[in-house]
């Protein structure tokens, strides 16, 4: 029994050496190496997906408030901290720079190119950017675009994105009200917003002698708000504050489901966004 499992294995390898000299390592199986990857610079998404893999596309579909954008700036400032060039096509001209401030993104190694409502246009500049090279990141936001219009795209243009970009360090994300990149993408991801964060609890106090509605917040809550109007002279009781929006809202809930690929192991990544 010995000896045939000898005589096997040297005639296993006399086979494979003579297929080496004639045909070279073309049988040989090679180690896929790992993936590349640009971070979210969320820790809950980074912990399940690491970030979006390089030399592919990735696309973040949602509805309007879902947390696309929220995901989306996260991505550019980790990037361009980096020292990484980035590129933002903005379809609908819809793109916030007060927002990207605030999310730390460094706005001098960012190439915004504004589409004015033309998605030919836009889809036109993605090509230019990605056939250039030198980009780490490149992210096409769609996300203002009716879904009608984002179902019509043909095939072709992703097919096109991902032969442009395989094999490099770029990473395209396409940001979209639906899934419509269809095979093209590596990651697909689909952006819920669970719920709103509200303040502790809170009382609603109206003056009538002034006319206007203030609130009075819970004893040992340390809460910090911010205030989207300057503040007036505090009144007699400090425990009043003026009402303003970022006192009736803090943040969201966001959840994060992988739809692309199909992992059946992945638990859905939830984050919260704050005002800041």
């Amino acid at each position: 029994m010995l000896n045939a499992i000898m005589k096997s294995a040297v005639a296993k390898k006399e086979i494979e050496l003579a297929l080496a000299d004639r045909f070279g390592a073309v049988f040989q199986r090679h180690q896929k190496p790992p993936v590349e990857i640009v971070p979210t610079g969320i820790d809950e998404i980074d912990a399940c997906l690491n970030g979006f893999p390089r030399g592919a596309i990735t696309e973040i579909h949602g509805t309007t408030s879902s947390g696309r954008i929220t995901l989306l700036l996260s991505a550019l400032a980790v990037a361009t901290i980096q020292d990484e060039t980035c590129a933002l096509v903005d379809t609908s001209d819809t793109f916030d720079l007060s927002s990207a401030a605030n999310a730390r993104v460094d706005c001098d190694r960012l190439l915004w190119v504004r589409c004015s409502g033309n998605l030919e246009r836009a889809f036109k500049a993605t090509d230019l950017l990605l056939q250039s090279g030198g980009f780490g990141l490149v992210t096409l936001n769609l996300a203002d675009v009716p879904a009608k219009c984002t179902r019509r795209i043909i095939t072709s243009w992703w097919f096109r994105f991902r032969r442009a970009i395989e094999n490099t360090t770029t990473a395209l994300v396409v940001v979209t009200p639906v899934s419509c990149t269809r095979s093209c993408a590596a990651l697909v991801l689909k952006i819920k917003n669970e719920g709103l964060v509200w303040p502790s609890t809170m009382s609603f106090v109206l003056e009538n002698n002034g006319a206007k509605l203030t609130i009075e917040e819970s004893k040992g809550d340390s809460t910090p708000h911010l205030s989207l109007v300057k503040e007036t002279a505090p009144s007699p009781d400090h425990s009043f504050l003026p009402l303003t929006h970022a006192n009736l809202l803090q943040g969201s809930r966001v959840r994060v489901n992988q739809e692309r690929p199909i992992a059946w192991t992945v638990e859905p990544a939830r984050f919260r966004t704050c005002l800041h």
